[in-house]
């Protein structure tokens, strides 16, 4: 499959989401919750490899993301929080970036104990 129509699809699901937003809050964030994106990965990895990279490959992704995503989590209740204080948006996602990096790096801290590191 040719990397630009990868791009153009990946590009329309992403306004989708945000066109949708602007209509509903609750649609949405329903659409964005979504693992759109592992999803569309997963797609490309499924049509581009075969045999068993493809199973390692689609797997590994799946898992990974999995663990990925729990450090993010927190973060989507605080930015309500701070923007309803007042906050400017800019500040807002720079605290999203980095609290996401802080629980990023102490969930990679508990799962190394456990053998399962994340880097």
């Amino acid at each position: 499959m040719p990397i630009v129509l990868k791009y153009l699809i990946t590009a329309a699901v992403v306004v989708l989401v945000s066109e949708f937003a602007k209509r509903s809050d609750k649609l949405g964030a329903l659409i964005a919750a979504l693992p759109v994106v592992t999803s569309l990965a997963m797609i490309w990895m499924f049509v581009e490899l075969k045999g068993q990279e493809q199973v390692d490959k689609i797997g590994n992704h799946a898992w990974y993301t999995f663990w990925y995503v729990l450090p993010t989590l927190p973060m989507f209740l605080v930015i309500p929080w701070m923007l309803k204080k007042g906050v400017h948006f800019g500040w807002v996602m720079g605290a999203y970036c980095a609290g996401t990096m802080v629980l990023f790096l102490l969930l990679h801290i508990v799962l190394k104990k456990f053998d399962t590191p994340l880097m």
